[in-house]
């Protein structure tokens, strides 16, 4: 038998578990950010500039955050880099619409969380018992 992280059943701790992460996204955007462009201001450098590079260090900022705070919570590797892949997957989906022109360049980080955000529903339903969701019948 697999041990889980849910703390509790039902939809509450499911939505808190949903919270958390998007909480975990905003930690991991200011703080992460924040040391790249200290790092890079320090070493006299500047950030790459373009859409694409700021798509990946969103979804890498986001990620370090989330897999801290679900790794503390108690979740295991597998659900955990489900979570960090619903925060990459939609930036590399987007990409070809981009460089196609179907998608303009200042709409792609916009894009981007419209997609990851329920992109991690869509995860977290596929693990209901991880995250607290209602026991199967």
């Amino acid at each position: 038998m697999r041990a889980t992280a849910a703390h509790g059943r039902g939809w509450g701790p499911f939505a808190r578990h949903y919270l958390e992460m998007v909480a975990a996204m905003f930690v991991g955007m200011a703080v992460l950010g924040a040391a790249v462009r200290g790092g890079l201001a320090l070493a006299d450098l500047e950030f790459p500039v373009g859409p694409e590079p700021a798509a990946l260090e969103m979804a890498v900022d986001m990620s370090a955050g989330m897999i801290v705070w679900m790794r503390y919570r108690g979740h295991g590797w597998a659900p955990t880099l489900e979570m960090t892949a619903s925060m990459f997957v939609p930036a590399l989906v987007l990409f070809p619409l981009l460089w196609t022109g179907v998608i303009p360049a200042g709409s792609l980080l916009l894009l981007e969380h419209v997609v990851m955000l329920p992109l991690m529903l869509l995860v977290m339903l596929r693990r209901r018992d991880e995250y607290g969701g209602p026991a199967r019948v």
